[in-house]
């Protein structure tokens, strides 16, 4: 699990004047502490952590003691990747969660990721703490993969570039594993879990609850669930307004974290991916946008497709509960990011499905230059900034 949090959690250390490595003294530390309230960003499968981190070195400076400071850390950060964790699994239809890197070591991670994937009927494996060092076991199964299949390269050419990023390795040996997503994400008279929901449907009516997540703290759990039910009856009903295809709700419960929807498209654009249909998101996208607010999530488990009852082939967005209100270039390319990312995941050539979207945008936004120049540094640093 590369992920950037071993970095930013030695920041905070830093800051309190611990020395390296900062994670086990977190740890540590936050055994003894209480929880504490502090930003939570989770942006598709992607997230942030110089808000939490600039929150938790003020909430140090301002007299919080530094053990409740840790537990809150622990907390959030670690209940950020549990969550995309669970967004990868719902994404690719997988059961199965490998867990590596230096951070994995931590006995709370390593909790929440197997409470997830025990609630979510999913396998967890990790390795014993001695042997999570750091990366190289990934790298080494990487190597061993793009190995077997005939991927090599000459020892002249074998130079350190540290500008290489993993996503920048082409995938050569994917066509020769076996590989089966768990197809439609919405079928009659079953209960399907999703990314963070569980999902029903009877006869037009789709049933949409965000059950208790217990690997996360009870008090950061009731709020991210009520926000998030909040927000995407509101988001749905921005977007409908704004000419978007989205289902109409007809019931909320902000309590249970329920919503009640009509039920629209016969298929996840995952499992009916068509060149048209993926320009229709990036038109999408692009109006929502100029409404003022993100999706959040657009992946394409987040996008229906078809018709339903001989009604009209359109496409549709749902699951606005990650969006929000902004007028920020960074977040609308994000959510374009968060697209691409997904399309890359779903199909083995994307490359043409992504460049088809991202023209579908420039031509429906208002302002598409500055969105589009983000997007294009996003892609080369790798991660969302914004706090």
């Amino acid at each position: 699990m590369d992920t950037g949090v071993g970095n930013a959690i030695d920041k905070f250390t830093r800051h309190v004047g611990w020395s390296h490595p900062g994670g086990p003294k977190v740890e540590t530390h936050a055994k003894d502490g209480e929880f504490v309230d502090l930003p939570y960003v989770v942006k598709g499968m992607d997230f942030s952590f110089s808000g939490i981190m600039s929150a938790a070195k003020q909430a140090y400076d301002d007299g919080t003691p530094v053990e409740d400071v840790c537990r809150g850390l622990e907390e959030h950060v670690f209940a950020m990747l549990t969550e995309v964790s669970e967004r990868a699994l719902s994404l690719t239809g997988s059961g199965q969660l490998v867990l590596g890197g230096g951070v994995a070591q931590n006995e709370r991670l390593r909790e929440m990721l197997a409470t997830m994937c025990e609630q979510r009927g999913a396998d967890f494996y990790a390795p014993e703490p001695r042997f999570l060092r750091d990366n190289a076991g990934m790298i080494a199964v990487l190597g061993a993969k793009m190995h077997a299949a005939g991927d090599t390269i000459d020892v002249a050419d074998s130079a350190i570039d540290a500008n290489f990023r993993p996503d920048q390795v082409p995938v050569t040996w994917r066509a020769a594993e076996s590989f089966t997503a768990d197809g439609d994400s919405v079928r009659a008279g079953e209960a399907l879990k999703g990314a963070e929901a569980t999902v029903t449907i009877e006869d037009d009516t789709v049933t949409k609850r965000r059950e208790p997540r217990t690997y996360r703290h009870p008090e950061l759990d009731e709020r991210l669930r009520a926000s998030r039910t909040r927000l995407e009856a509101r988001l749905t009903s921005h977007a409908r307004r704004a000419g978007v295809p989205t289902p109409v709700i007809r019931d909320i419960d902000v309590e249970s974290g329920s919503l009640v929807f009509e039920a629209v498209g016969s298929a996840d654009l995952r499992d009916a991916l068509t060149e048209d249909r993926v320009r229709d998101v990036g038109r999408h996208l692009a109006a929502v946008h100029d409404a003022g607010f993100v999706h959040g999530d657009p992946t394409t488990r987040n996008v229906r497709v078809g018709a339903r009852d001989g009604g009209t082939d359109r496409t549709y967005l749902i699951d606005f509960g990650l969006g929000y209100f902004t007028d920020d270039a960074e977040d609308y390319a994000m959510d374009l990011h968060v697209f691409d990312q997904s399309l890359t995941g779903t199909d083995d050539d994307a490359a043409d499905l992504i460049a088809a979207a991202e023209d579908a945008y420039a031509e429906a936004a208002t302002d598409p230059d500055p969105v589009l120049d983000r997007l294009r540094e996003i892609e080369g640093r790798g991660r969302y900034q914004s706090g």
